[in-house]
């Protein structure tokens, strides 16, 4: 059986996995940022600059030269250009999968944070989603900034992982069980939209090998497996997620600005809305970055 880092009673794999990985880990965004000149078409050094980023930590931030004249279409293909293909096509999404992130004016989105000028707690996306169609991969396009706030935060969740097996390994063991947190149905004026989902936090990906993560910090959108080990967990999670810690990058995106990852713990601060609304977009996908 191939070692994995992932496996709690594999000390010796964690441990040299572990430290590969914080070896002159990326702290600043200038570590990150590429530019890239043409989102349609990324050349070879482009391509390649991206890559060297996310295979670091799993994320790239990217600043394109002119805003592309179809934002939707510009960033399918350049997802496309990282092997991001298999959109998820939400309950909010239009047929192009590409969701256009801004404050709601009416209608069924002003029941979802996303599309408010509310803060936006950290979170995976696709945490309630079925196992099938888990969140590999997400690229969140600034169009148009808020006039102020607007701030994102993000952390690689490997890094999570390493601050949790550090901590306890026990924290992983509660975190990884099949029903660590349950999500209540949705539901709209006594419909269904969705059933109730269970997931566990940590879970190693059957189809690529690579660890993924499912976590909301939203109170009324999680319920935590009532046990010791795993309120410990969570408590250790959030404490390292309000810290200063450099492994949390910030940065409010310009636009043109993006990022590009394995589905990273990402928030959002509250803003407020000049004469022209904060305008992002968000294409979700079940592929992971391909190298």
């Amino acid at each position: 059986m191939t070692a994995s880092p992932f496996d709690v009673h594999d000390d010796d794999a964690y441990r040299r996995w572990r430290d590969a990985k914080l070896d002159d880990y990326p702290t600043t965004v200038a570590d990150l940022l590429v530019p890239v000149a043409d989102p349609t078409s990324p050349t070879p050094d482009e391509r390649a600059a991206i890559l060297a980023r996310v295979a670091r930590c799993n994320m790239a931030l990217y600043r394109f030269a002119a805003p592309p004249t179809d934002d939707r279409a510009a960033l399918r293909a350049f997802g496309a250009a990282f092997g991001l293909h298999r959109l998820d096509a939400h309950l909010q999404s239009d047929a192009s999968c590409i969701t256009a992130l801004e404050v709601a004016d009416g209608g069924a989105r002003t029941r979802y944070i996303p599309y408010t000028d509310r803060p936006v707690q950290w979170h995976t996306d696709g945490y309630y989603n079925l196992p099938e169609a888990c969140i590999r991969g997400l690229v969140l396009h600034c169009a148009r900034p808020a006039a102020r706030g607007g701030e994102n935060a993000v952390v690689d969740i490997e890094i999570a992982y390493i601050v949790l097996r550090d901590a306890d390994p026990d924290f992983i063991a509660a975190l990884s069980h099949p029903r660590a947190f349950v999500v209540p149905p949705n539901e709209s004026e006594g419909a269904a939209i969705r059933g109730e989902r269970a997931n566990p936090v940590f879970y190693v990906d059957p189809e690529t090998g690579t660890l993924g993560m499912n976590f909301s910090q939203r109170k009324r959108n999680m319920a935590w497996r009532d046990d010791p080990a795993t309120r410990d967990a969570v408590a250790c999670l959030n404490d390292f997620l309000a810290s200063d810690s450099p492994y949390i990058l910030r940065h409010r995106m310009a636009a043109g600005e993006g990022l590009i990852c394995n589905n990273a713990l990402h928030n959002r601060s509250g803003f407020e809305d000049g004469a022209e609304k904060r305008l992002m977009y968000r294409g979700r996908y079940m592929d992971r970055i391909a190298a």
